[in-house]
């Protein structure tokens, strides 16, 4: 078991030994023996809490207050004048302490008793005459100085018991009474509480159940603390129930309204200063609840003694804990609307324990950013037209075993050196299962602590930028499981996923889709969104599975799905969803691109917003859209022996009769690389030098294609074996003592050449989205397996791209070039023998004829080598 971060101190209640892991249900208290007839009547439709074995006793130093030397009995609580005389006379007599207990013994929780009503205590007169601004009692007041206070009702009582009470703070905590201040505190395992000010100590009344109440004869609530007696010690802490609501109504109106685009800042653990006490302010919002409580290894995992308050009509609930601080490990435990308890670990957790352990972790960043050169560039250009070349990585197994930090010494030098402008992380949210690679996401605010804390992968994020290296990341707004301590029936009720069936099972995966129609949730994905970008400083999101959102029958056969309003498939609630979060993202985030997996022909991806297609819909507002088609027909060419393959040259060609519909990238991602797909050398047809060869020669056509370019990781070195991520790429072929390692090394020398000529090479990328900026030269070649196109940049530079799919040389093949280009040279080959090809090229500059080719007025003689694309630019 991976041990977890240890918590800086924090809480009110004596901690036992730490949990190796958080409990995924209520867990059950320390033993409790009430007296007969003093149980509480319970709720008829609350859930009883079973009693088990005592967790140990206490530490002797607590985890928060100041311990106090254990006292005597008659300090420890007030139970009237004659018994609390004579317990003070014996304590005298003896001179010693109590006894603690003997240590592995939890504190049992108090049985209710009837209590003895006292007399008010007298207000003294001023010896002087005038009154006193404020009675100071003794520092341990007589009997008389606590009366009663007005006891609970049975209602109150039972559903502050059970977890099931909205508003605790007016039940817990002083409250002002006539004549005088009535507090109330609950302490489940507590032997006594009292109220500690300023030359003031008041032992409280016993109610039973770990209820401490009483009214003191003060004019107004004192600045106090409370002095908890245990067992074998004591401490004194801060009273939860005395602090205003830590969140304000600006907070709770954005959060009503749905637009609050720093949701994160306002629900979650906000470690903060609160009048003038240092703690964590808990908000969850669960408005199907009866009731919230936190629990947390700073009160054994048991919330009775820790329910928080309803924030009116929002469904936000809120408790701040004074002392609580980060590395506290918390869960909520939710009573459901039939009186049942679950136990959730929090949606906008920042940070989360280590799978397979699942309850979330109280931070704050500390990390110093050192990226503000990247910053203040990033925006310079638009992504369309630059230059954007993307490594693909699952980081958990790009290299196994790296936490973030150590990624951060190895993969920007990687990456840098061959040549990628960006890098797109798998995606990197808090996720139970890792078969899933990170697309089941149960923590949408926290980086998985698989490879470390947030702050870790802020640190590997800055490293990348300090490299020049720009970071995508996978973002899945799409769906999440079912695990019962996630987001599924959050609160006892279908609350982020859709109410309707039909519309909430995702049918393809297991999981449930988001209810994109509901206000809270659409926020609380679209905070999720910039919140990346501005925490992180994450300069691309991928949306994953942009077309399972967008129609209401994907996946469903007649009779599973609902229609729209307008009875189509569209589900318009997603569509809206869509379009707000790219508008927010890219007006908060000046330089962020989002990036659409769509792989269906939906008009307007990449359109903006505002801008009305032909199907009635605004644009989604993407910055850029995969080309599923592309990779699919391509791979498809490719995948034919070179003998059949002028019966699928359209498959090739076909990209370009809608080239320009969106702003493309053109993705060989791990989609293609697992589950008996091969990897992409394997899919080539013939022998290794074959396979190899039409590897270098498709990426040669992919680099010179009208898009953005991405490769997974291990396919820039033609790795053999489909991708795992129980082991990563296989990075051996890549070891001088392999015997192949030659083949592996030469395939990824192109791929950095590639990089290095296509960066130089405005006429690669800089008018990728517009047709003035691509025009074919052969696309009709057949028979020859040849296509040639010509590339420009904004000033009319051209660069010439032809790629040969046959295992042949061709001579003085004429390719029709423009006649004001004096001479054009050879700037790369897949065929070198530097990269393992056999070294057929064209040696000097081809000076164009006037013989007209192609449809043009001169002509160029070309060597072609076998299975090879050459990329020539102007002598």
């Amino acid at each position: 078991m991976t041990p977890r971060p240890t918590p800086a101190s924090g809480g009110d209640t004596p901690r036992p030994p730490r949990r190796t892991s958080s409990p995924t249900e209520a867990p059950a208290p320390p033993a409790r023996l009430p007296a007969p007839g003093s149980e509480p009547v319970p709720d008829p439709v609350t859930e009883s809490l079973a009693e088990t074995t005592a967790p140990p006793a206490p530490r002797k130093r607590p985890a928060s207050g100041t311990a106090k030397k254990a006292k005597p009995a008659t300090t420890a609580k007030a139970a009237g004048p004659e018994k609390a005389a004579k317990a003070e006379k014996s304590a005298k007599a003896a001179k010693v302490p109590k006894t603690p207990k003997a240590a592995g013994k939890a504190p049992a929780k108090k049985a209710a008793k009837p209590v003895t009503p006292q007399p008010e205590a007298p207000v003294l007169p001023d010896p002087s005459g005038t009154a006193a601004p404020a009675p100071v009692l003794p520092e341990t007041a007589p009997p008389g100085a606590v009366r009663p206070a007005l006891p609970l009702s049975q209602d109150d009582r039972s559903r502050l018991l059970s977890g099931a009470h909205h508003a605790p703070h007016e039940l817990l905590g002083a409250h002002p009474v006539p004549g005088g201040v009535a507090f109330r505190a609950l302490r489940p395992y507590a032997r006594a509480v009292a109220v500690v000010a300023p030359g003031l100590r008041v032992p409280l009344l016993d109610e039973g159940d770990g209820l401490f109440s009483g009214v003191l004869p003060v004019p107004e609530v004192p600045a106090y603390r409370l002095l908890v007696t245990y067992d074998d010690n004591e401490i004194e802490v801060e009273d939860p129930y005395r602090f205003l609501p830590a969140l304000g109504d600006l907070d709770l109106h954005l959060i009503g309204e749905g637009r609050h685009e720093e949701l994160w800042t306002a629900l979650g653990a906000q470690p903060m200063t609160h009048q003038d006490v240092t703690g964590t302010r808990f908000t969850v919002w669960a408005p199907n609840a009866r009731g919230v409580r936190v629990v947390g290894d700073f009160n054994y995992w048991d919330g009775t003694g820790y329910p928080m308050r309803s924030l009116g009509g929002t469904g936000v609930w809120e408790l701040f804990l004074p002392a609580v601080g980060e590395g506290a490990v918390y869960k909520f435990q939710i009573t459901r609307p039939d009186g049942s308890h679950t136990m959730r670990a929090d949606p906008m957790a920042r940070h989360a324990e280590v799978p397979p352990a699942n309850a979330s972790i109280v931070t704050a960043s500390r990390h110093v950013w050192q990226d503000s050169a990247w910053m203040a560039t990033r925006a310079a250009r638009p992504v369309h037209e630059a230059p954007l070349s993307v490594y693909e990585v699952h980081l958990p197994s790009w290299r196994p075993g790296l936490t973030y930090r150590q990624l951060a010494e190895q993969l920007p030098t990687y990456v840098s050196d061959l040549g990628f402008t960006h890098v797109e992380l798998m995606p990197v949210a808090e996720h139970p299962f890792g078969g899933s690679w990170g697309y089941q996401v149960t923590g949408f605010y926290a980086p998985t602590s698989r490879m470390g804390t947030p702050d870790d992968f802020r640190f590997l994020v800055d490293a990348l930028h300090r490299a020049g290296i720009g970071v995508i990341m996978d973002w899945v707004p799409a769906h999440f499981p079912r695990d019962d301590w996630a987001l599924a029936e959050f609160d006892g009720r279908p609350l982020y996923e859709h109410e309707d069936p039909l519309k909430s099972a995702h049918p393809d995966w297991g999981t449930l889709e988001f209810d994109f129609g509901r206000t809270e949730v659409r926020n609380f994905l679209v905070a999720n969104a910039t919140y990346w970008c501005e925490e992180f400083h994450i300069d691309g999101l991928r949306v994953d599975a942009v077309a399972s959102m967008l129609y209401l029958d994907y996946s469903r056969e007649e009779g599973q799905w609902v229609p729209n309003q307008h009875g189509g498939r569209e589900n318009l609630d997603a569509v809206a969803f869509l379009q707000e979060m790219n508008a927010t993202v890219y007006r908060r985030n000046p330089g962020v691109v989002t990036i659409a997996e769509e792989s269906t022909a939906w008009d307007g991806v990449t359109r903006a917003t505002h801008h009305i297609g032909p199907g009635g819909f605004g644009g989604l507002g993407f910055g850029l859209k995969w080309n599923m088609g592309w990779m699919h027909d391509s791979l498809g060419y490719a995948s034919k022996e070179p003998v059949h393959r002028k019966y699928h040259h359209h498959e090739m060609t076909f990209s370009m009769v809608y080239a320009y519909s969106e702003n493309y990238v053109l993705p060989i991602s791990h989609d293609e690389v697992v589950h008996g797909k091969r990897s992409l050398v394997s899919k080539m047809p013939g022998d290794w030098w074959q396979q190899r060869a039409t590897h270098r020669a498709y990426l040669g056509f992919m680099w010179a294609h009208p898009g953005k370019q991405l490769l997974f990781m291990g396919q820039e070195f033609a790795q053999g074996a489909e991708w795992s991520e129980a082991h990563g790429p296989d990075w051996w072929l890549l070891d001088p003592s392999y015997g192949a390692e030659g083949d592996h090394r030469g395939v990824r020398d192109l791929v950095r050449d590639l990089n290095t000529v296509y960066n130089a090479t405005p006429a690669l990328w800089e008018r990728d989205t517009v047709p003035e900026g691509f025009a074919w030269v052969a696309g009709d070649a057949a028979e020859d397996n040849v296509f040639a196109f010509l590339r420009h940049d904004a000033a009319g530079n051209p660069l010439l791209a032809v790629s040969h799919f046959s295992p042949v040389v061709r001579h003085a093949y004429a390719i029709g070039v423009p006649d004001d280009v004096p001479a054009w040279t050879e700037v790369l080959n897949t065929d070198a023998t530097g990269y393992g090809g056999s070294g057929v090229h064209n040696a000097e500059p081809l000076k164009p004829e006037s013989h007209p080719s192609h449809g043009r007025p001169a002509s160029i003689g070309l060597t072609l080598p076998p299975l090879a694309t050459v990329w020539f630019r102007p002598a």
